[in-house]
């Protein structure tokens, strides 16, 4: 296991898709719920904002449709109406005015948005990474993470996917290559660590 060091003003929790829509579903995730997800996502945010990182939830969805992926796959998937409050993010998480909110309409976070440009110009070479799917929305984020040469936290008890399979897919044979693996608490007790 590798020493776990944060440099608080360095880093950014990144919580993917923990919004009412895909959170609070009642949905069937594995192997953790997503209460769990949410509650342990929730402990993130309120530890990494007291130790003064950056704050970027994420959420997918479109206010006309009109601007998601139009591919036949995406489309066989179910696309349809979206109620209202189905892109808001989950309150557990607290947003705060100062966190730095982005939609996006495809499975990363870096695709299409200002992800990028925000890190950068805060000088954030560390995310911390975390929310459902694992295998989806989390690991193409990942992806492109690694692509841009950010260094990466896994939260692995604060995500999930539709099948444990999935999600141990991603977590076994992809994340270890392009970043670390750590639960809340040892995400938690490195932010203590680094402000002694």
């Amino acid at each position: 296991m590798v020493e776990l060091k944060i440099e608080p003003s360095r880093a950014a929790l990144v919580i993917i898709d923990l919004q009412k829509g895909i959170a609070s579903t009642g949905r069937h995730l594995e192997p953790i719920e997503g209460a769990k997800v949410v509650e342990n996502a929730a402990r993130l945010v309120s530890a990494m904002r007291s130790a003064g990182s950056f704050i970027v939830p994420v959420h997918v969805g479109s206010k006309d449709g009109k601007d998601m992926p139009t591919i036949s796959a995406e489309q066989a998937m179910g696309r349809s109406a979206m109620p209202p409050d189905w892109m808001d993010i989950v309150p557990e998480l607290g947003a705060l005015e100062s966190d730095h909110v982005i939609l996006k309409h495809n499975w990363s976070a870096f695709y299409g948005t200002d992800m990028d440009l925000q890190l950068r110009r805060r000088r954030i070479d560390t995310i911390v990474l975390c929310g459902i799917s694992t295998n989806i929305g989390v690991e193409s984020t990942a992806r492109d993470a690694y692509h841009h040469n950010y260094n990466q936290i896994f939260a692995t008890d604060a995500m999930a996917a539709m099948s444990k399979e999935e999600h141990d897919g991603t977590l076994n044979y992809i994340f270890p290559r392009i970043g670390v693996r750590a639960t809340t608490d040892d995400i938690i007790s490195a932010l203590k660590n680094s402000q002694k």
